[in-house]
């Protein structure tokens, strides 16, 4: 065992350390998801999908249901632990948001985001 202090940020970082983490977390946070559903709109192959997955699942931020059905499907979703990432995704969400300068959503649009972030991640002022 190494006497080296890591740092939080790192520990953080190595969490969710694939590509498409943050992307699936956000998307958990607006409820619970089949394997088919996280590929809506992403270009993410079903091999690096399983894999984040999985990942996500080992360190405890997401869990998975096998269900009963015919045929079987899995559904995802995020654990309290996984939860706990509101305010980083919250976060992420609001550096863009609420920079002056950027362009791509009219200021409506914005502030509906904003709404919809806040209300969604169950964040407190």
């Amino acid at each position: 065992m190494s006497n080296e202090i890591v740092c939080p940020v790192d520990r953080t970082m190595n969490l969710i350390n694939k590509k498409w983490s943050i992307q699936i977390i956000r998307d958990l946070f607006f409820g619970k998801k089949h394997f088919k559903e996280f590929k809506e709109g992403k270009d993410i192959s079903n091999k690096v999908l399983s894999s984040c997955l999985t990942d996500l699942e080992e360190n405890g931020i997401i869990e998975k249901k096998v269900l009963n059905t015919k045929p079987v499907s899995t559904e995802y979703s995020l654990t309290e632990y996984g939860k706990s990432m509101n305010r980083i995704i919250y976060e992420l969400a609001m550096f863009t948001l609420n920079d002056e300068k950027d362009r791509v959503y009219s200021d409506k649009t914005k502030e509906q985001m904003k709404k919809d972030f806040k209300q969604t991640l169950e964040i407190d002022d």
